[in-house]
């Protein structure tokens, strides 16, 4: 298991350095806060086919986990010294703890819907530090009827989400991809967050939305040992979006306390009626 984590740790930490090269020099040097995806409109190619998808701003296209489609989101915040305080991530309403590099440099992955978008930055005093707004114009992408976003206030810590499906299926960092379509986003184990589960085409019946407190990051790993805790409580968010970017749309969101290494906590059981 511990290997398993190590070797996800090393496959990210490739990934985070491959995004830094791509922006500008410059960007990197000003920390523009936002670099990308940036305002504007996507052309739809083949949803299922990253070189054909046209782009009308910068955007990178990420295939890990069980969702397909996902784009990061990156940019540089300016370190803010002497405060334990962390920036927001705003993601479509979804707010989530943002953790950056000592450089202040970060990138979130997010699969984003077809319509409109909009990404917000705000600094640990809750002002905006850059907002965006964009429209997925792709029409082969389908909307995530339900999504369940996990995010949460320590990045030394790891937590997992998982869920279960109507039909037994159970969608976890072992198994991100499930048969009925639902799909669970990378396992984050770069600190924070986020975890994600979307499903465009859910079946009816009970759905049960589960986190675990999987461990710490130390040297040399994770930790299943309670000494290397960095606070005595971990506050875990977890919201849940039903038919986004509908007019449909509703939210639901929970703050849950993880006390110790170890704890499963059921957060939300849900009933989907049929269609």
């Amino acid at each position: 298991m511990a290997a398993r984590r190590l070797h996800r740790l090393t496959q990210l930490a490739l990934l985070l350095t491959a995004c830094g090269a791509g922006a500008g020099a410059g960007a990197q040097a000003q920390g523009r806060p936002l670099e990308r995806p940036a305002g504007g409109w996507v052309h739809g190619g083949l949803a299922d086919d990253a070189q054909r998808v046209e782009y009308a701003y910068p955007a990178n296209l990420i295939d890990r986990g069980g969702q397909r489609g996902r784009t990061l989101i990156e940019g540089q915040l300016r370190q803010q010294k002497s405060t334990r305080r962390t920036p927001t991530l705003v993601v479509n309403g979804n707010a989530m703890p943002l953790y950056t590099g000592d450089d202040g440099r970060y990138a979130r992955p997010y699969a984003f819907g077809a319509g409109s978008n909009s990404i917000e930055l705000r600094d640990a005093d809750g002002k905006v530090l850059q907002r965006t707004q964009f429209y997925e114009a792709n029409r082969l992408k389908t909307q995530a009827r339900v999504r369940v976003i996990l995010a949460w206030d320590d990045p030394q810590a790891e937590l997992d989400l998982h869920v279960v499906t109507p039909d037994g299926g159970h969608a976890f960092f072992a198994q991100p991809v499930l048969a009925n379509g639902g799909g669970l986003d990378v396992d984050s184990v770069d600190g924070a967050g986020p975890e994600m589960f979307s499903i465009t085409a859910p079946l009816p019946g009970a759905y049960h939305v589960y986190v675990n407190y999987w461990g710490n990051f130390g040297p040399g790993g994770y930790h299943f040992d309670e000494a290397t805790r960095q606070q005595p409580v971990i506050s875990a968010r977890i919201t849940l979006v039903f038919d986004e970017n509908t007019g449909a749309e509703r939210r639901e969101t929970f703050t849950v306390p993880m006390r110790k290494i170890g704890d499963l906590t059921l957060v939300r059981s849900f009933v989907r009626a049929s269609r």
